[in-house]
């Protein structure tokens, strides 16, 4: 009897957790997959959609209104641009900095390093009025390049530390046998180091594409000429008070997610390899 009631519990226990998985699952993926059968949903309106997907039937004329009808295409080459130059000027000046913090010893290190972690406490809303102020006098308003100095700035203090972390784990051993070689510091850093700590670099360039994809309120301080739209601002303007084009909305949320996919596609095994079996701490 006694074996009986145990496993009578644990089918409780194991129904339990089920039901409560069955439920935080159900919650994630739900407003994702509504977003999905909205896009394609026949009118415009979300009060006109059924709440069960898919229940007002399929078509693909808001892709086309968006392709052909609209700047889409400008705004995703534009924001395109902004994110990739994002990632690529923070992945270069992040790891530079992480290495020269990991390797070398030299006055006020410590200090620096505090310095960047106490930037990075504050909110990016704390500097927006110095950002405007600084962007104006260089001519940076109302341009694209603007943007990407804004992101790569604020990138630099949490990811040089993060970086940093990840370099510490690497031995000091294989630097010596570099040098002994006669490889030079910028030589033992671009065919040693960064190919140790390849899947931080993958993780960094991810994080520093995805942060500008979908930013919003930078983009609406310093852009202001339609062409320079970026995806954030041209869907948003399908969801004003005066437009409620909620399919056409997530139809372009449809397609923003498309370079997400081919990048997992193609780092999937070095995002999923251990942070920690790089190189063999000291």
């Amino acid at each position: 009897m006694k074996e009986v009631g145990n496993q009578l519990t644990d089918k409780i226990n194991k129904g339990v957790i089920y039901f409560i998985f069955a439920i935080i699952s159900f919650l994630v993926i739900y407003p994702l997959v509504y977003v999905v059968s909205g896009s394609f949903a026949p009118g415009n309106n979300i009060a006109q959609m059924s709440i069960v997907p898919f229940a007002n039937g399929f078509t693909l004329k808001h892709f086309k209104h968006l392709l052909f009808k609209t700047d889409y295409i400008h705004w995703f080459f534009n924001t395109l641009f902004i994110a990739f130059w994002t990632a690529v000027l923070t992945v270069i000046t992040a790891s530079l900095s992480a290495y020269v913090f990991s390797r070398f010893k030299f006055a006020f290190k410590k200090s620096m390093m505090m310095a960047l972690l106490i930037l990075q406490i504050f909110p990016s809303f704390v500097g927006m009025i110095a950002i405007y102020v600084i962007l104006l006098r260089i001519g940076g308003m109302d341009t694209l390049w603007g943007l990407v100095l804004v992101y790569t700035a604020g990138n630099i203090p949490y990811n040089t530390w993060l970086v940093k972390n990840y370099m510490d784990t690497v031995s000091k051993n294989l630097d010596e046998a570099a040098r002994i070689d006669g490889a030079s510091n910028f030589r033992t850093f671009v065919q040693i180091i960064l190919p140790i700590t390849r899947p931080i670099i993958t993780f960094l360039a991810l994080t520093s594409f995805i942060g500008p994809w979908m930013d919003f309120i930078f983009p609406k301080m310093v852009l202001r000429s339609p062409e320079k739209q970026t995806l954030a601002l041209g869907l948003f303007s399908f969801v004003t008070d005066k437009k409620n084009e909620f399919t056409t909305f997530a139809s372009g949320s449809l397609i923003v997610v498309i370079p997400f996919v081919i990048f997992f596609l193609f780092t999937q095994k070095t995002m999923i390899t251990s942070f920690g079996g790089a190189a063999v701490k000291e």
